[in-house]
């Protein structure tokens, strides 16, 4: 399987951007991620961050890992996230364009989602028109091809075949394993803590951002995956935001027309 994230898209999703609107980019929540202990309090925040902006929300972004774990069986999804969801299908019911992502955590999104809430199903890179403004969005992984094991463990969790064969694990024992899973990978130590920053040279979309702008241009990149709020001038004209998380820092992406924003929400 070719990994779409590296794969510069050559058309634009064009979305108009509506008067005295605003656009939001959010991502890694990780709702109901076993190894913390305030998923209810983070989602009853998150809802209180969507009820805040909905009167001016033009679209929303949702950039991946919005869920720690999210398997659509045939007639079955994990329980849980009832706000959250409740909250977006208010968004969606009233016109407001939801476009999610799908992360590494919540890679198994199909058609619930989409059919149910409304929201616009992404599940690589996307290239987008706003207003008079280019942006390059995704959620941020998959983007170092010299990652042999990431590609690898990638490669296997978007095999169709192997997704099918885990469909026939009764829920009770699938979701148990992908919550042991995740606890023993970068949740392990009990928090969802981002490095400090590593420099241009280390960070893997900070390097694949400044490949992309050899070959065409794109005034903002947006991405999530590195749980660590960063605002990076890549040129004059070239911003790399990063959306940060919601375990830490709460952190969200804020474009009013004009200008691309990274906020807190207190």
């Amino acid at each position: 399987m070719n990994n779409k994230n590296l794969i510069i898209p050559t058309q634009e999703n064009v979305l108009p951007f509506p008067d005295g609107k605003k656009i939001y980019f959010l991502s890694d929540v990780h709702l109901g991620a076993s190894v913390l202990n305030n998923n209810k309090e983070r989602e009853q925040r998150l809802v209180r961050w969507l009820a805040k902006i909905q009167q001016d929300c033009g679209a929303l972004f949702l950039l991946g890992d919005i869920f720690d774990f999210w398997f659509e069986y045939k007639y079955t999804v994990p329980k849980g996230h009832i706000r959250f969801l409740a909250k977006i299908c208010e968004f969606a019911d009233s016109g407001i364009p939801i476009h999610f992502f799908t992360g590494n955590h919540d890679i198994w999104i199909y058609d619930y989602l989409p059919q149910e809430c409304g929201v616009i199903l992404h599940t690589h890179n996307q290239a987008f028109q706003i207003g008079d403004k280019h942006f390059l969005i995704g959620h941020g992984d998959a983007l170092n091809p010299n990652d042999k094991g990431y590609l690898f463990l990638y490669r296997i969790f978007h095999n169709r075949f192997l997704q099918r064969c885990f469909q026939w694990i009764h829920p009770d024992i699938g979701i148990a394993l992908a919550h042991k899973w995740s606890s023993h990978s970068r949740l392990g130590n009990g928090k969802i803590e981002a490095e400090q920053y590593r420099g241009d040279d280390q960070e893997e979309i900070v390097r694949f951002c400044k490949q992309v702008i050899q070959k065409r241009h794109f005034d903002y990149f947006i991405f999530g995956h590195r749980h660590l709020p960063i605002e990076l001038s890549l040129s004059q004209t070239t911003k790399y935001i990063n959306t940060g998380d919601w375990i830490s820092y709460y952190t969200y992406a804020l474009f009013d027309g004009k200008r691309l924003f990274l906020k807190t929400f207190q």
